[in-house]
């Protein structure tokens, strides 16, 4: 069937994962967090595959009780700088907090990558969500929550000001008259705001797609406030449809009320299949993960929105704790979420922990089970696409040889790369000069 929309794939290398159990797959290798040749390899077969774009995710914060991957990991712009040059077409994302960065560092670390890779890069910006962070940088507290998002606003607008400093055209590179440069096509960004004062200009042109693609995952109501304003794709974390949906719809809804085309938001939820050749043996995997995970780990888990407030300090039996006091400065949308839901349901810490403190995938089954669902979620309008964790080397086998062609015969996803930059991907026009726009609309 065909569609007017298509659907998007990205690929999150996690290494050896981001939950309890995955790190110790026979098949996965116990340093693959740090093993080049294993992101190598499977940025590789996501571009064979034909994804839009491979994930790096980060966080400049951990405890002897964070996740496996997280532990022991890769830093982002380095990575896919390597990447960048062991693959050619798909797009290379990565996150960086603008809580504990300057813009000019920002700018031009990104906007290197995305000449290294010829436009295919993209800034998943964050605020920070782990309160301990701040003392990995020189400070006692942590940006209020508020302020984080005010911060990374003005953030974003100055990096994106510093991508603009030269003109498309500034560079003549006349050998035979002398001009390298033509100097009214370099422009100074003279900003003075809340947060930063940076002059610029850059000293680095525009890329082959103008800019970096502007990625953001925030869940809080000022996280998608920031999202709607300055996403141009967003990292959803819906557990079901119907959030799905609703997310969706209000994310857009957000960005259409500020005059931009919600068409340029894409939307992809996180992916966490489990696969086989049957629903039913899909099922028995499924089961045996859920049996192996352990009540400590979970409750781990729960605390990291709290900035790993420990909850394992609770009679798991008794109801959900009272938790007035403890800070909501960290992962606050999804900290208030757990104590809304904790309390409509009447849980037990045990079962606020099984049923919140873990990622719930409604993706199980065989390869024609999973892409009717994948279907229904972006026909249903929850989801524009979907970022696929990457861990598991027989589910990720299995999606991309037998998930991805059942979509693609239904006409949802693309047959070959039809662009070489990652806006070209993703449908998402190059933006315009900001100091040529003006020029051209005056000529004309």
């Amino acid at each position: 069937m065909s569609q007017t929309r298509q659907l998007h794939l990205g690929a999150i290398l996690e290494g050896v994962g981001t939950d309890q159990n995955s790190w110790r797959d026979p098949a996965l290798p116990g340093d693959a967090s740090i093993n080049i040749d294993w992101y190598i390899e499977n940025a590789r077969k996501a571009e064979a595959s034909l994804f839009d774009l491979v994930f790096i995710v980060d966080s400049p914060y951990i405890t002897p009780d964070t996740a496996p991957h997280f532990l022991n990991r890769l830093e982002p712009l380095t990575l896919l700088s390597a990447l960048a040059t062991h693959t050619s077409r798909i797009g290379l994302v990565g996150t960086l907090t603008t809580s504990y960065w300057e813009p000019y560092n920002v700018a031009r670390q990104f906007g290197s990558l995305d000449h290294i890779s010829r436009g295919r890069a993209g800034w998943n910006v964050v605020t920070t969500g782990l309160e301990g962070a701040a003392r990995n940088y020189g400070r006692e507290d942590h940006f209020d929550h508020a302020e984080r998002y005010d911060r990374a606003l003005e953030f974003v607008r100055v990096v994106q000001g510093l991508w603009d400093s030269y003109e498309d055209d500034a560079f003549p590179r006349d050998k035979a008259g002398g001009v390298f440069l033509d100097k009214a096509k370099l422009h100074k960004l003279n900003h003075k705001g809340k947060f930063f004062r940076v002059d610029g200009p850059l000293a680095l042109q525009r890329s082959a797609q103008g800019q970096p693609v502007i990625f953001q995952a925030g869940d809080s109501d000022a996280g998608r406030n920031l999202g709607a304003q300055i996403a141009e794709g967003t990292f959803a974390s819906a557990q079901d449809i119907e959030s799905g949906q609703q997310y969706y719809a209000d994310l857009k809804s957000r960005a259409a009320a500020l005059g931009r085309n919600p068409d340029h938001i894409v939307v992809l939820p996180g992916l966490f299949p489990t696969l086989a050749d049957t629903d039913e043996e899909a099922q028995r995997l499924h089961a045996a993960h859920e049996e192996a995970l352990s009540l400590d780990k979970l409750l781990v888990q729960l605390g990291r929105a709290f900035n790993y407030h420990d909850f394992r300090q609770y009679d798991p039996d008794a109801p959900f704790p009272d938790l007035t006091g403890v800070t909501l400065n960290s992962y606050k949308g999804h900290a208030e979420k757990i104590i809304r839901v904790a309390r409509e349901k009447g849980y037990t810490l045990r079962e606020a922990a099984w049923h919140l403190g873990r990622w719930k995938s409604p993706f199980i089954g065989g390869p024609e089970t999973v892409a009717d669902e994948i279907e229904r979620w972006f026909i249903g309008r929850a989801a524009d696409g979907f970022n696929l964790r990457v861990t598991n080397p027989r589910d990720f086998q299995i999606f991309r040889e037998r998930v991805v062609p059942i979509l693609q015969k239904r006409g949802l996803f693309r047959t070959r790369y039809e662009a070489d930059t990652l806006r070209g991907h993703l449908g998402i026009p190059v933006p315009e000069n900001r100091y040529a726009a003006p020029l051209a609309e005056a000529a004309e």
